[in-house]
């Protein structure tokens, strides 16, 4: 077993690590990662970087983050460790039209997108969520990773954790596999379908954001949505926009114009003054605690694709 490689470093702006990366947990029960209760306990990650496998501890002390990393990928997610945590997120342009805006900017300073650098991670439960409540695609991806992926660089008191699975894999997984995880033929040939052209999926995070989208919409399947959501995550866009989301256009509707119900026009009218940060707004709402009004009883089936 050898020791960890390791680094230490500053970011660029105020960061909170934990906030931060929150969005890569799939839930209790995603064995690709732990996110600690405090800054010190950090976040433990399992990811299969350009280099190979690797485990990555991440935790924060004041303003210095430290990684430490094992297995072959580790000096990848060292060199970029600083883009994982928000680095190049730089809000100072971002200016609150809504003071609950501008109050819930405030108080989370060290709110910052990542960008993991990992397509096709990051697409593989995205398409689980196409359709589906939430609660359903996080039980399938447990269920997937159970089934397909493979264990993790040991990392000496951390978590036993799973890499996710291997776009080879995936690929050739028989339907049975996917109906026992809940996924019915349509996602599962979309996920099949990624998992074949995920090194051409990948190539995305190398490019300009126009052509990136341009990458990620030309697969048959993968639609505005699942490439908006892709985005946010891998290429660390704060400026897409989760069109034909079932709530979302109700939340921002109500967050800032007061209306219950709205449209994907309305949401993408009333979020277009906020370019190119109209992605930080949505997350700002979330982070606002602001919910609009329930009517009727709740949807089992999501409008996404």
């Amino acid at each position: 077993m050898s020791d960890p490689l390791e680094r230490t470093f500053r970011p660029p702006h105020p960061t909170d690590l934990l906030q931060t990366l929150r969005v890569l947990s799939r839930g209790a029960r995603d064995k690709t990662i732990r996110i600690g209760k405090t800054p010190g306990e950090g976040v433990w990650r399992a990811t299969i970087t350009p280099q190979g496998p690797c485990t990555q501890h991440l935790f924060q002390r004041g303003d210095e983050i430290t990684v430490r990393a094992w297995g072959n990928g580790a000096q990848w997610a060292l060199d970029h460790a600083p883009v994982l945590i928000g680095g190049n997120d730089d809000h100072t342009d971002f200016v609150a039209h809504h003071d609950f805006l501008d109050r819930a900017h405030r108080l989370n300073p060290g709110l910052r997108f990542t960008c993991t650098q990992a397509v096709w991670e990051v697409m593989l439960p995205v398409i689980l969520e196409q359709k589906v409540t939430g609660t359903e695609a996080r039980a399938s991806y447990a269920a997937l990773q159970q089934a397909l992926s493979t264990p993790a660089p040991t990392a000496p008191g951390g978590p036993a954790l799973l890499l996710p699975p291997a776009p080879a894999m995936v690929a050739g997984t028989p339907s049975h596999v996917f109906h026992a995880a809940n996924v019915e033929r349509k996602r599962s040939d979309s996920i099949r379908r990624a998992a074949g052209y995920a090194h051409r999926l990948e190539e995305a995070s190398t490019m300009s954001m126009v052509d990136a989208y341009a990458r990620l919409r030309a697969l048959p399947g993968l639609g505005e949505w699942t490439a908006n959501e892709v985005g946010v995550v891998a290429l660390g866009d704060t400026d897409a926009v989760s069109v034909g989301d079932y709530h979302l256009k109700n939340l921002v509707s109500w967050a800032l114009a007061g209306e219950a119900r709205g449209t994907d026009e309305r949401m993408v009218e009333l979020l277009e003054p906020y370019r190119p940060h109209r992605a930080r707004v949505v997350r700002l709402i979330s982070a606002s605690g602001i919910r609009q009004p329930k009517f009727g009883p709740r949807l089992t089936i999501q409008q996404r694709w």
